[in-house]
C-alpha cells in the first residue's frame, strides 16, 4: 500500500487522475513556497513534480539512494501543505482571481448596456481594463 502524506495525499504510486492533480497542486506550493524548503528537499521536489522524474532518477541526479530521494519528496511535501494551511497563499489567491475574472465579467456586461457616446461607459471600460491587467499579472 503507497505512503499517505500529511493531508491525506498519496505519493508516489498513485495513478490516473488524481496523481495528476496532486502533482499540480503541490506544484503550484512548491512555486509559492519553495524557497522555504531545505535546498535538498526543494531541488527533489522540483524534479518530481516539475520535471516529473522517477525516484530512480532525481536519485542518480542528487546522489543520493531511492529512499533519500522519497524521504525528501515526502518532508517536502508535507512541509508545502502545511504552510498552506498555516498562510492560506494559494488558495486566496486563486479565490482573488475567481473574483477578478467575475468582475471581469460583470464590467463586460454593464459595458454593453451603455450607449455607445456615454461616459458612465468609459469609466466601466477602463475599470474593466484594469482588472484585465490584473488578470494578466496573476498568471
Amino acid at each position: 500500500m503507497p505512503q499517505q502524506m500529511g493531508t491525506g495525499e498519496v505519493l508516489p504510486g498513485r495513478s490516473g487522475r488524481k496523481e495528476a492533480q496532486d502533482r499540480v497542486y503541490l506544484s503550484m506550493l512548491l512555486d509559492f513556497y519553495g524557497e522555504l524548503l531545505a535546498p535538498r528537499q526543494r531541488e527533489c521536489c522540483d524534479l518530481y513534480f516539475n520535471e516529473d522524474l522517477s525516484l530512480s532518477e532525481i536519485a542518480e541526479t542528487c546522489g543520493i539512494s531511492r529512499q533519500g530521494a522519497w524521504d525528501n519528496i515526502r518532508r517536502g511535501s508535507e512541509a508545502l501543505e502545511e504552510i498552506e494551511t498555516k498562510t492560506g497563499l494559494l488558495h486566496r489567491q486563486a479565490e482573488t482571481g475567481d473574483r477578478l475574472r467575475h468582475l471581469e465579467e460583470t464590467l463586460r456586461k454593464l459595458e454593453m448596456l451603455c450607449g455607445e457616446e456615454s461616459t458612465l461607459r468609459e469609466q466601466i471600460h477602463g475599470a474593466a481594463e484594469e482588472v484585465r491587467a490584473l488578470l494578466k499579472t496573476e498568471d
